[in-house]
C-alpha cells in the first residue's frame, strides 16, 4: 500500500475525516488515507483490509459490472458500526470505499424501532382505551381496545366529537366541565357513566392530558386514558346492599334485645287508655242523673286521645328504625335524636336500675345524618354503657348513672358522649373493641361498635372511646365543623371532657 494519491480516476486526502480506501477489481486494498489508518488503530484490527465487510470481493464485482455505487453497507468491529459506500470506476477496475461511523445513528434507530415495538405491544394489548384529541374533544387516533370498550374501532372514531361517542344523561355537562379543566390546570380525571354502542351502560374513569403549544401554552392536543370500572362500580354497589342488608339484620336483633322495652312503651299508653275509657263508660251511664258526668266523658276522652297518639309515635319510631332501604341523610337536631333513643332506651335502664341523665348543648347543634343509622348507633353505645355498669356493680342492687350528652367544642366540632360507670378498658382493651368479632361478652357477635363507628365514618364523622372519671368509659362520637351548626356553645353549657 502506498501514500500516493491519486489512484486511476480516485484521489484520496488524509485531511478527509471518512476513512478511505481504494480497491482493485478483487477487492483487495490498494490505498487508503490516514483516517482509515487511524480506525484500525482504534477498533484493534491488524490491517486496514480487516475493516471491509466479509463479501467485499462480490461487493467490488457487483458495483463494477453495474457502474453504480453500492451505499449502506454495514459492518462492525467491537462497539464501532461504519457504513460503507462502494463507488466504482469502470475504466480503471478500481473501486472507491468510503466509511462513516454510523455508530449512534444505528444505535438510536435501534432503541426508536425496539421503543416503536413496546408501543405497539402495549397499545394493540393493553385493557384501557388510549385515545388522542384535537382540543374540541375530535379524536385523532385511538387503540384497538375503542372496540370493546366503546363498540367503535379505531378508524370509526376518527373525527368524532367526545358528545358523539360517550353518550349518556349527564355526559355532556362532564366532558364541557373537565374541558374547562383541561384548559386551566392541564390534566383532569372523571368517572362517567356512558351507553355502549351495543345499547349497554358502562362506567368509565377517564384520565387526561393537555398537549400545549412551547411558546403560546395554547392546547393544542389531549391524550386520555379511559377504563371501564363497571364490574367494580356493581361491586361496590352490591357491597353497599350487603352493609344495608347487615344493617337491617342488626336492627332486627336490637328490635329482639329491646322487647320488654318495647312492650313497655307500648303497655303503658294501652292501659291508660282501657282506664280511662272504662271511667267513661261509667260516667255516662250516671250522665242522666248528672250532667257534670259528661265534662269527665269529655276529660277521659280527650286523654285517651293522647295516649293513642302516643302509642302511634311509638309505632312509628319502630318502623322507622326497622325500615330497610337507601340511607336518607337529612339535617337533624341531635337533642331530639338523643331524647327519642333515651326514652326507647328507658324501660332498659329502669329494669337494671340504672339511671340515664341527659346533658344536652343549649345551642341545639344540627348535624346531617341518617336518623334511623344514627338511632342505631346511639341505643347501641347506651346499651353497652348499661351493660358495664351491671358487671361493675354486680349483685349489690345498688343504682348507678349512665350520662349521655351533647355539645359543639371549642374547634366546632359536634360531639356525642356516652359515659358509664363500667369497670373500664386498658389501653390495649381500647385499641381492640372497634375491631370486628372482638368482645368480651359471653353471648356477644363484637359486631356493634364495629358497625357504630362505620356509621359515624359515613356520616363523615368518628367514634372512639377513653378512661372516664367515674372509672368507666366514655364513648364519643366527633362530627367535624363542616356538617354545619346553628350557632356557637356558650361558656356556661356543659361539655365532655376533652
Amino acid at each position: 500500500m502506498n501514500d500516493s494519491f491519486p489512484v486511476s480516476g480516485f484521489s484520496l486526502h488524509d485531511a478527509d475525516p471518512q476513512p478511505g480506501l481504494i480497491l482493485d477489481g478483487a477487492g483487495a486494498v490498494v490505498a487508503g488515507n490516514r483516517a482509515s489508518r487511524e480506525l484500525c488503530v482504534q477498533t484493534g484490527l491488524p490491517s486496514v483490509d480487516e475493516l471491509l465487510p466479509m463479501n467485499v470481493q462480490a461487493l467490488v464485482t457487483s458495483t463494477l459490472n453495474q457502474c453504480r455505487a453500492i451505499e449502506d453497507v454495514k459492518t462492525q468491529h467491537g462497539d464501532t458500526i461504519l457504513m460503507w459506500t462502494f463507488i466504482p470506476d469502470c475504466a480503471s477496475a478500481r473501486v472507491l470505499a468510503r466509511a462513516r461511523n454510523a455508530t449512534d445513528e444505528v444505535r438510536n434507530q435501534e432503541e426508536a424501532t425496539r421503543s416503536n415495538r413496546l408501543y405497539r405491544l402495549i397499545t394493540e394489548n393493553t385493557t384501557d382505551l388510549i385515545s388522542r384529541h384535537a382540543p374540541d374533544g375530535r379524536f385523532i387516533d385511538a387503540t384497538p381496545a375503542s372496540w370493546r370498550l366503546l363498540g367503535y374501532w379505531p378508524e370509526e372514531l376518527r373525527g368524532r366529537t367526545l358528545e358523539e361517542v360517550f353518550q349518556g344523561a349527564d355526559a355532556a355537562r362532564r366532558l364541557a366541565e373537565t374541558r374547562n379543566q383541561l384548559r386551566d390546570d392541564g390534566y383532569a380525571t372523571m368517572t362517567l357513566e356512558i351507553l355502549h354502542r351495543d345499547g349497554s351502560r358502562r362506567w368509565f374513569e377517564i384520565a387526561s392530558r393537555a398537549i400545549r403549544e412551547t411558546y403560546t401554552g395554547a392546547v393544542i392536543e389531549v391524550i386520555s386514558v379511559s377504563r371501564d370500572i363497571s364490574a367494580r362500580v356493581r361491586s361496590e354497589e352490591n357491597n353497599r346492599r350487603l352493609a344495608d342488608e347487615l344493617a337491617h339484620t342488626a336492627r332486627l336483633a336490637t328490635l329482639g334485645e329491646l322487647a320488654s322495652s318495647i312492650a313497655h312503651e307500648m303497655n303503658q299508653p294501652l292501659a291508660t287508655i282501657v282506664n280511662f275509657a272504662s271511667a267513661s263508660q261509667r260516667y255516662l251511664k250516671n250522665a242522666g242523673t248528672n250532667p257534670d258526668c259528661l265534662d269527665r266523658v269529655d276529660d277521659g276522652l280527650q286523654r285517651i286521645v293522647h295516649h293513642a297518639n302516643r302509642a302511634s309515635e311509638v309505632i312509628k319510631r319502630l318502623r322507622a328504625f326497622l325500615r330497610k332501604g337507601q340511607k336518607r341523610t337529612a339535617p337533624l337536631a341531635l337533642n331530639d335524636v338523643v331524647a327519642s333513643v333515651v326514652r326507647l332506651c328507658q324501660w332498659e335502664a329502669d329494669k337494671n336500675r340504672v339511671r340515664i341523665s341527659e346533658k344536652l348543648a343549649s345551642c341545639a347543634p344540627v348535624i346531617t345524618a341518617d336518623p334511623v343509622l344514627l338511632e342505631q348507633v346511639l341505643i347501641n353505645l347506651i346499651r353497652n354503657g348499661i351493660e358495664a355498669n351491671v358487671e361493675a356493680r354486680g349483685d349489690t342492687g345498688e343504682r348507678s348513672r349512665l350520662v349521655i350528652s351533647t355539645c359543639v367544642n371549642d374547634r366546632n366540632e359536634t360531639l356525642i358522649q356516652v359515659t358509664d360507670e363500667g369497670p373500664g378498658l386498658d389501653d390495649e382493651g381500647i385499641r381492640q373493641m372497634f375491631q370486628p368479632f372482638y368482645t368480651s361478652k359471653p353471648q356477644g357477635l363484637g359486631l356493634g361498635l364495629s358497625m357504630s363507628r362505620s356509621i359515624i365514618e359515613g356520616f363523615g364523622g368518628f367514634l372512639d372511646a377513653r378512661p372516664a372519671a367515674t372509672g368507666g368509659l366514655s364513648l364519643i362520637c366527633r362530627f367535624p365543623a363542616s356538617q354545619g351548626h346553628r350557632h356557637r356553645p356558650t361558656t356556661s353549657e356543659s361539655q365532655p371532657d376533652e
